[in-house]
C-alpha cells in the first residue's frame, strides 16, 4: 500500500522484496551486481541506463571494476520507496539475470 505521495510503507516494501531477492530495504533499494569482467559491469551499466531513460527514473549508480553498486529511491517523493522504484529494481533484475550478473545485496552500501 502506498500513501498519497506515492510512498510505500514498510509492509509494501516488505511484499516487493520478497518477490526482489536481488534486493534489500536501506535508504531505498540498493544491490550489488557482480560481473565476470569490467567490461561485461559496462553492459550492465548500459542495460541501466537504458531502463532509466524508458522509465524516466534513474538510479545512483557506482562502479567498481565489475562490480555495480545501484540504488533507488524517489526523491520526488521525499527521498522514499515508491512503486516507480519498484517497477525500476525489478527491470533491472531482469537485465542482470540475462547478462550473468551475480547479485551481492549484502555488499551494500559501498565502503
Amino acid at each position: 500500500m502506498a500513501s498519497q505521495d506515492g510512498q510505500l510503507t514498510e509492509q509494501a516494501i516488505n511484499a516487493a522484496l520478497g518477490l526482489l531477492p536481488d534486493w534489500r530495504h536501506h535508504e531505498g533499494l540498493v544491490t550489488v551486481y557482480k560481473t565476470s569482467t569490467a567490461a561485461n559491469a559496462l553492459a550492465l551499466i548500459a542495460a541501466v541506463g537504458q531502463i532509466a531513460e524508458e522509465q524516466n527514473h534513474h538510479p545512483d549508480l557506482e562502479w567498481r571494476y565489475n562490480r555495480v553498486f545501484l540504488r533507488y529511491v524517489s526523491h520526488d517523493a521525499g527521498g522514499q520507496v515508491t512503486q516507480r522504484d519498484v517497477a525500476a529494481a525489478t527491470a533491472v533484475s531482469e537485465a542482470a539475470e540475462e547478462l550473468g550478473a551475480v547479485a551481492q545485496p549484502e555488499r551494500y552500501p559501498a565502503s
